[in-house]
C-alpha cells in the first residue's frame, strides 16, 4: 500500500474510519470519468467497425451502452471501497512501523 504510513498517522491521531473510507474514494469518480471519456468515443468508433465487418451487429445498441456505463461505475466503485476499506481497518501502530 502506497499510503499505509500517512493513513496510520490519520487514524493514530483519531479520524474515523468512515473518513479514511472518503479519503480513499475521493479519486474514484475522476478516474472513471477519464475511462468512460476515453472508452466511450473508442467504443463507438470499434461499433462502427464491428458493424460493417460482422452481419446482424448493431453499433449503437442504447441498452447495451447504458447498462456497460452502469456496470463500470459498480465495478470501479468495488475496486475503490475494497482497498479503502482494507485501510480503514489498518492497526495505527503497525503502519508506522512499516518503513
Amino acid at each position: 500500500m502506497r499510503r499505509k504510513k500517512e493513513l496510520g498517522i490519520r487514524l493514530a491521531l483519531g479520524a474515523q474510519p468512515g473518513s479514511v473510507i472518503c479519503l480513499g474514494m475521493k479519486e474514484v469518480p475522476l478516474l472513471l470519468a477519464i475511462g468512460l471519456a476515453v472508452g466511450i468515443p473508442a467504443a463507438i468508433g470499434a461499433g462502427r467497425y464491428i458493424s460493417a465487418q460482422l452481419y446482424g451487429i448493431q453499433p449503437n445498441d442504447p441498452f447495451i451502452a447504458i447498462s456497460t456505463t452502469v456496470l463500470l461505475a459498480v465495478v470501479s466503485a468495488a475496486a475503490g471501497l475494497i482497498p479503502a476499506r482494507r485501510a480503514s481497518r489498518i492497526d495505527p501502530i503497525l503502519a508506522l512501523r512499516h518503513e
